[in-house]
């Protein structure tokens, strides 16, 4: 399929075992897009987005494409506590080739849907942060579908409310996106932002934050130490909707612990903060699909970041089934 590339199976590698220990001998590499063929039961969806137009057009440094398999990669030595039953699938990564960035969006929202409506759970490996307009855009018409309300949980150090550029949205531009395709379309979605810093955010944005109805907390009071706060600010967020998609930006953590990011900053927040929201979003029984972005691998250092990607996914999903 244009535009769709399958992943190898040999991407997914690590430590043998005669009995299932390891991710890597989980994770079926699927073909195709073809989710119907799949069987019944309860499964996650892998899906990457090697796509870093968007981080291009928003005057990033480039690089974000080459992470979905970097993820893979970390991903498949590390040991599996899932139920044994769960299929794990991946569908490869919508790519880029001559088609813009507006027309891989859509087929991008189209395979999230259909990722959805198929009984999966969506993990979605970036790419750039462009990729939270289609994955929000399918997981608002999946919630409107059922009369729910969609929440936008976004750890991060930017909004990412800006405006399009000439039209054109980019990496900086896709919760503003979101929120206005909900408002002409009457569809209920909130959005909160968690790890927010100031000299990343001009004026500007935090005035279309409020304008948006948006909810924030800056970094500075993301800390496993304002547990109490941050925990209220959930509670009163989540009461307020009935399903979560959740986006990490690993620009969001310090560069101590994520060097290999589009836009690195010493002054984000540290793992131990992420896992607390990680696992009290897991939960809340509310969460519905899940991002990671904007990792680099061009920068990584050790591999540091795209572990970190890694260990944020699994830490999610070892929670939610537990």
């Amino acid at each position: 399929m244009k535009n769709h590339k399958s992943t190898a199976q040999h991407t997914w590698k690590g430590r043998p075992s005669e009995t299932i220990q390891y991710w890597h001998q989980k994770v079926r590499c699927i073909e195709n897009l073809s989710l119907h063929v799949i069987t019944p039961g309860r499964k996650l969806g892998i899906l990457g987005y090697a796509i870093d137009e968007g981080v291009r057009r928003n005057h990033g440094r480039v690089g974000a494409e080459d992470a979905p398999d970097a993820i893979r990669k970390s991903m498949g030595s590390m040991a599996y506590h899932l139920p044994e039953n769960l299929e794990i699938l991946d569908y490869g990564d919508i790519t880029a080739t001559e088609s813009s960035l507006e027309e891989l969006q859509t087929l991008t929202q189209q395979t999230i849907s259909d990722i959805l409506n198929s009984n999966h759970f969506p993990i979605l490996l970036g790419g750039g942060h462009d990729l939270a307009f289609p994955h929000g855009m399918a997981a608002l018409s999946y919630t409107a579908s059922k009369n729910e309300t969609l929440g936008i949980i976004n750890l991060d150090a930017h909004f990412d409310l800006r405006e399009p550029n000439n039209g054109q949205g980019h990496s900086g531009s896709p919760f503003l996106q979101i929120l206005e395709s909900a408002k002409t379309k009457n569809l209920h979605c909130k959005y909160f932002c968690l790890g927010i810093q100031r000299a990343a955010n001009p004026s500007s944005l935090f005035e279309t934050a409020k304008n948006t109805g948006s909810w924030w907390m800056e970094s500075e009071d993301c800390t496993v130490e304002n547990w109490e706060t941050v925990k209220n600010n959930l509670d009163a967020f989540l009461s307020k909707v009935n399903r979560i998609y959740l986006s990490i930006d690993l620009d969001g953590f310090s560069s101590a612990y994520a060097p290999g990011v589009s836009a690195p900053s010493p002054m984000g927040f540290n793992p131990d903060f992420a896992l607390k929201v990680l696992e009290y979003l897991a939960k809340s029984k509310k969460l519905l699909t899940m991002d990671v972005v904007e990792l680099n691998p061009a920068y990584d250092i050790d591999h540091s970041t795209a572990k970190l990607a890694a260990r944020c996914i699994e830490f999610t999903l070892r929670k939610l089934w537990d």
